[in-house]
Formats: structure tokens, C-alpha cells, sequence
């Protein structure tokens, strides 16, 4: 490791190289991460899977993402970001040239499960880019940090093209190629977060034991954290993995049409996820959070409106009305959702840091699990709500049922404290909130 030293940033651009190439890791990551949103439409029409079959499918590598998140961002904590990063994206690597190999449905369901660690980047590289920066420009450093979910664009952008030219295994062999190279470029890009430098200069304590990392998981806080980051960040997994298989099946659009629908959804979720840092930042998490579940109540009540023909009973006969969400009206809404969810997510890790300063592995990872938890369950609903209802809008009824409760949750929780202060007749700051 000493070998690396000339290589690495040195310490006064050390933030700035952390935080780009984190960003970029992170890109790549989330591409491998939501591969099956476009190579699962065909492995569905290969193995002839139903739907909830489907939503597995391109659920599972969600689940794994998420429940190593808590692990990942504990060891980012004791052993750095640098080789944890790097470890996690050769891992996923091997996983992902692997699926292009798998036959089989319960074949391509282990192989997913290994392509799921690429989404346990999110919790390394929050722990990781975090320790960088002050707590005024932390939330705008982790907003910069999450427009690595653009990569859900990229592969919606790029996987049809490789898939209709060279078949959906070549996809796997290309993503798996793309994050292998990417870890070997940010092993040598990158240096080692303060914390750990000082450790081992003996200017620091050293780590705490693996469960005193876990104390600050008794607070009820961090689990209303985690149900805003289960919509935030699951539902705009979920959706991301979901809208190419809604638009063909709602709109007939081809695959290839389907995908570039689908990333003018992802990109604003991703992009202006920085924004959402800089906001929280600047007026308060809080508010910024306000903002989202309001907006997006909103706009998931529209989307969840089905098409239907209705008859009124006029005075000079029956009254025939046609109602229906056309695709422009559809990608415009979807974009709105898009876009505050975005902000959303980065209120949500906002708060992290300001109140768990010394715990942002632990408890990052486990608001990053349980919102990565969404994003493997709810696909799976989704698919189970279309076979039993028959009703293709079915998914944005369960989101909007999600987000109001969200909503309900933060408002009833911050006029409880409102009240607790005004009882202690005492001054109190609430941090991000």
C-alpha cells in the first residue's frame, strides 16, 4: 500500500480527487446495479416468466445491494473507503462477467444476487467522502456524491444498443468489464479518508468495536430516516427498474424506445440530486423534505389514475368519456417525480452526519439498506399488484400510499419535538431538521 503513496492526491486536493472519483465509481456501480431493467425484458421474453417472476428478477440484485450496505459501511468506517470501494467493485465485477454464463432462471437469480454488491457502493462511499469535508458542506458534497445514480440512465441509454447488437450476455461481459477497470482506476486515484491516515499516525482512537458501531441504531430516528430513504431512493430504484417493462406493456414501445423513456425518469433523479444537497444545505433538510413528499403525493395520485370509459346519464341520453394518461403527459409527471425524489435523497443524508457525526457507516448504511430494501420490494409488489389486479397504474396507487405515509410520519414526529421544546421553555437546535 506504501508502494501507492505516489500515486495518491495530495492532501490539499485530497477532498475534491475523493469526491470525483468516488462519483464516478459510484456511476458505474449503479449502471451494474440496474443492468436487469433493461437485459431482464429479455431474459423474461427468453425464460417466458410472469410477473411477479419478472419483479424478482430485476428485484434481487436490489436486495443484495441493500442488506450488505449496513456491513459495507461499518468496514468503511474501521478500514477506509479506499479499499473497501475498490474490494466491493472487483467483487461485483466477477458476479456480473458471471451472469453471462448463467442458463437457467434460478441460475440468473444467484448470479444477481452477486451483481447486488455493486449497489453496496453507496454506503462505502458516503462513509468514505463524508470524512472529507466540514458538516456546512457535507450535504452538498453527499448530494454531488448521489448524481452517481445517473448510472441507471446510462444503462438504459446504452444497454438496448449492445443488447440488440451482440445479445444480452455481452451486455453483462461489457458492464463487468467497465467496473472492473473502474476499481483498478480508483485504487490508484485515490488516497485514504483523515480519519484513517490519523489512526495510523496514532493521532486518533482507534475503531470502536464492530457493536458499540451499532448503538445509534436504537434511536427511532434513524428508522423515520430509513422509511423517508425507502421511498427517496427505493421507489426511484424500483421505478427505474420498472418503467421500461410499463412503457412497452402500457405504450407498446419498443425495448430501445422504452429505455430512452425511461432515462429522461432516471437522469433528473440522479442529476439533480446535488441540487437537493445544496438546498439542505442552505434552507434546511427539513423543508426540502416537506417539499418532496408533498409533490410527489401528488404526482403519484395522477399517475396512479387508470384509464377508463365512463357513461353519464344526461338529459338527452347516455354520456360516453373517455380519461386516459397519454405518454407526453406521462414522461412529464414521471419527470416531476423524478426530479423531487432527487432532492429527497439528499435531504435524507443530510441529516446523517449532523446527528450521527461519529456513526455515519452505521447508521448510512442502514438507511441506505432499508431504502435499498425498497427497491428490491417494491418491484416484486409491483408485479404482484399487475397479476392481481390487472390494473397496470396499481404501482403508483401503492407509492402514493407510501409517500403519504412518509409525510404523516415526519409532520406528527416534528410537531411532537415542536411541543417537547416549547414545554422546556429552552432554546434547542435541531440540526439538519
Amino acid at each position: 500500500m506504501t508502494a501507492n503513496l505516489a500515486t495518491a492526491p495530495s492532501q490539499d486536493n485530497a477532498p475534491r480527487q475523493a469526491l470525483v472519483m468516488s462519483t464516478i465509481a459510484f456511476t458505474v456501480c449503479f449502471a451494474v446495479w440496474t443492468i436487469f431493467a433493461i437485459i431482464g425484458v429479455r431474459i423474461k421474453q427468453e425464460l417466458g416468466l410472469n410477473e411477479t417472476e419478472f419483479g424478482l428478477l430485476v428485484g434481487t440484485p436490489i436486495l443484495t445491494g441493500s442488506l450488505v450496505r449496513m456491513v459495507l459501511g461499518v468496514w468503511t468506517d474501521r478500514f477506509g473507503g479506499r479499499l473497501v470501494y475498490t474490494v466491493n467493485m472487483l467483487a461485483a465485477a466477477a458476479a456480473t462477467f458471471l451472469l453471462a454464463y448463467a442458463h437457467t432462471y434460478g441460475q440468473i437469480l444467484v448470479a444477481a444476487l452477486g451483481v447486488g454488491l455493486a449497489g453496496g457502493s453507496f454506503a462505502v462511499g458516503v462513509a468514505y467522502v463524508s470524512r472529507f469535508f466540514p458538516a456546512g458542506k457535507q450535504g452538498t458534497a453527499l448530494g454531488i456524491f448521489g448524481v452517481g445514480n445517473v448510472g441507471a440512465a446510462v444503462t438504459k441509454f446504452l444497454a438496448p444498443l449492445a443488447l440488440l447488437a451482440w445479445g444480452w450476455q455481452s451486455v453483462a461481459e461489457i458492464w463487468a468489464a467497465a467496473l472492473a477497470v473502474m476499481a483498478v482506476v480508483f485504487w490508484f486515484t485515490t488516497g485514504d479518508d483523515p480519519v484513517i491516515r490519523e489512526r495510523r499516525a496514532g493521532k486518533a482512537m482507534p475503531a470502536r468495536s464492530f457493536w458499540q458501531e451499532f448503538a445509534p441504531l436504537k434511536n427511532l430516528r434513524v428508522w423515520r430516516f430509513s422509511l423517508y430513504y425507502f421511498f427517496c431512493f427505493g421507489a426511484f430504484v424500483a421505478l427505474s427498474l420498472w418503467l421500461p417493462r410499463y412503457l412497452i406493456g402500457v405504450y407498446g414501445f419498443g425495448i430501445a424506445t422504452a429505455g430512452m423513456i425511461g432515462a429522461a425518469y432516471s437522469i433528473p433523479a440522479s442529476v439533480f440530486r446535488a441540487y437537493g444537497g445544496v438546498l439542505s444545505d442552505r434552507i434546511g433538510a427539513r423543508t426540502v423534505l416537506y417539499w418532496t413528499f408533498t409533490v410527489c403525493a401528488v404526482a403519484t395520485l395522477v399517475l396512479s389514475l387508470p384509464s377508463a370509459d365512463y357513461v353519464v346519464r344526461g338529459i338527452s341520453g347516455p354520456i360516453a368519456f373517455h380519461f386516459e394518461i397519454g405518454p407526453l403527459a406521462f414522461i412529464a409527471v414521471a419527470s416531476v417525480l423524478g426530479f423531487f425524489m432527487s432532492l429527497g435523497k439528499a435531504a435524507v443524508y443530510k441529516h446523517i452526519p449532523a446527528y450521527y457525526p461519529q456513526s455515519v457507516g452505521a447508521v448510512g448504511g442502514v438507511v441506505g439498506m432499508i431504502g435499498g430494501l425498497g427497491g428490491f420490494i417494491l418491484p416484486i409488489a409491483f408485479g404482484a399488484l399487475n397479476d392481481l389486479t390487472g390494473v397496470w397504474s396499481s404501482c403508483f396507487m401503492l407509492l402514493f400510499l407510501i409517500v403519504v405515509g412518509c409525510l404523516a410520519w415526519m409532520h406528527f414526529s416534528i410537531r411532537r419535538m415542536e411541543r417537547a421544546v416549547a414545554a422546556r421553555a429552552t432554546p434547542i437546535s435541531y440540526a439538519a431538521e
